[in-house]
């Protein structure tokens, strides 16, 4: 193993171990964010009971004449 390969592992480990420390420390606002991001979204309803992940709703399509 290289020089360089050694020293972007190294790096590499060190982003990952950084962001993981952010997420956990964070973990609560992140969490809130997260959440009023979801309730945010257009096509969410209301009232459903959210825990299911359903596509958004397609646009209707336009009506097209026959050739």
């Amino acid at each position: 193993m290289g020089k360089g390969t050694k020293r972007a592992a190294v790096v590499f480990g060190a982003l990952a171990l950084g962001w993981l420390a952010i997420e956990l420390a964070f973990k609560p606002l992140l969490d809130r964010a997260r959440d009023a991001m979801d309730k945010s979204d257009p096509a969410r309803d209301p009232d459903g009971d959210g825990d299911d992940a359903s596509p958004p709703a397609k646009p209707p399509q336009a009506a097209t004449a026959d050739l």
